[in-house]
């Protein structure tokens, strides 16, 4: 089989926000400050620092004027936030966002359930946030979560997922990003749908957020790099990726960043980043949030540590 692949993948970093807004504990400013200073020295294109949501709603995010006006910004990055309103819209504007994130989900039944509201009353929100981020020339990307899987509604019939582009699209926006939410999306469903949007809306461009927990993220990520998406979204050490359902599933895996890296440049894809030295910072914030990394990279699994445990173990033997 001849995989069609682009030369090169922008790579978006989430975990500043979505790892620490539901971390088990409150992270200081300092340490968020420090952290995302650390991500910047690796060249990543996009890295989501924080969030706009109501303080009250995201209590572990409340400090995200502080953080972005502490925060040291390399040129090259962009610095994203979600600005789930037009309240939040304002707030990340005045804040010095280089990005405005918005979010609606194409499960009728998880906005419902989670939002408190229709697709319809989502779609206005964020067309209203669109409009001012527009006004004040602020990109604007899109999240289209519970794209693909939903766990009240199974199989998100494509569809669906079309006809709220259609709608965004006809408002305005143009990059959009899917979300695996529960990692419980199949490869073939994956290049399927990317590869119709691609061709339903050729002036818009299109990313992936992964999730891991069915383990498929990888030949998801491939189906989708298949199908010519041009950015792909992980979490350093793999933290956050925790939904909000009425039982809590808890962390649901966004998919490692350095994991992710790795995996594209042995593929020979072009990303502007140095996967060992992700991998090395990897281990370091784990360190600094008292965690284990929840990748195989960061706990030494790559092709430079096996090739130096043969070199120095020259009579290993398979078994």
């Amino acid at each position: 089989m001849t995989l069609s692949l682009l030369k090169k993948v922008a790579i978006a970093e989430v975990g500043p926000r979505d790892g620490l807004q539901s971390f088990p504990r409150w992270i200081d400013t300092d340490t968020k400050v420090a952290i995302i200073d650390r991500l910047s020295d690796l060249g990543l294109s996009v890295i989501k620092v924080s969030s706009f949501a109501h303080p009250r709603v995201v209590p572990h995010l409340r400090d995200a004027e502080e953080v972005f006006e502490r925060i040291r910004r390399r040129p090259g990055t962009i610095y994203r936030a979600p600005v789930p309103n037009a309240l939040g819209a304002e707030r990340g504007a005045t804040a010095g966002v280089d990005e405005m994130l918005g979010l609606t989900t194409i499960s009728a039944t998880y906005s419902r359930t989670n939002q408190n509201m229709t697709i319809d009353e989502a779609i206005a929100q964020n067309l209203v946030s669109f409009l001012i981020a527009e006004a004040r020339s602020i990109p604007f990307v899109m999240a289209l979560g519970m794209a693909l899987w939903c766990a009240y509604e199974g199989r998100v019939p494509e569809e669906n997922a079309i006809a709220v582009v259609r709608r965004l699209h006809d408002g305005g926006i143009r990059r959009f990003y899917l979300a695996g939410e529960l990692g419980m999306e199949d490869p073939a469903h994956v290049n399927r749908l990317f590869r119709r949007l691609g061709e339903l809306f050729p002036t818009a461009s299109f990313g992936f957020h992964i999730h891991n927990r069915s383990r498929m993220a990888t030949a998801n990520i491939l189906t989708a790099l298949n199908a010519n998406v041009a950015w792909l979204e992980g979490a350093v050490c793999g933290i956050g990726g925790g939904i909000v359902m009425p039982t809590r599933l808890g962390s649901l895996g966004n998919f490692p960043t350095e994991d992710l890296v790795t995996m594209l440049a042995e593929m020979g894809i072009e990303i502007g980043v140095d996967p060992e030295r992700v991998a090395a910072t990897s281990r370091e914030i784990a360190a600094t949030l008292g965690i284990e990394p929840q990748s195989h990279r960061g706990n030494g699994a790559t092709r430079k540590a096996v090739t130096e445990l043969a070199v120095t173990n020259p009579n290993m033997r398979y078994s």
